[in-house]
């Protein structure tokens, strides 16, 4: 299973994401996970199984298909109740 953190431009934010998502994922004792960061321009459908992406990548994501849109990227509340609803999903909890 691959989650990846999608920013607009840089990479800044998105790697922030991904260290906040592994932090989430060993909270939850889940480890078969592998998770990445990528900007827009270079986000692409195969790179992952699900991506986490900010409120003002929500359109322009849609592409990438599953999509889970994090209403602040620094709620680390928010980011673990929807990590955690995706890995119930997935079958990994």
């Amino acid at each position: 299973m691959k989650f990846a953190a999608v920013c607009g431009s840089g990479l800044g934010s998105s790697f922030m994401v991904e260290m906040n998502i592994n932090t989430v994922l060993g909270e939850l004792g889940v480890s078969d996970v592998e998770v990445s960061h990528y900007d827009m321009g270079s986000a692409a459908p195969e790179l992952a199984d699900v991506f986490f992406v900010g409120g003002d990548l929500a359109d322009s994501a849609q592409h990438l298909g599953e999509v889970v849109v994090l209403n602040s990227i620094i709620d680390m509340d928010e980011l673990k109740e929807k990590v955690t609803a995706v890995c119930k999903g997935k079958g990994l909890l």
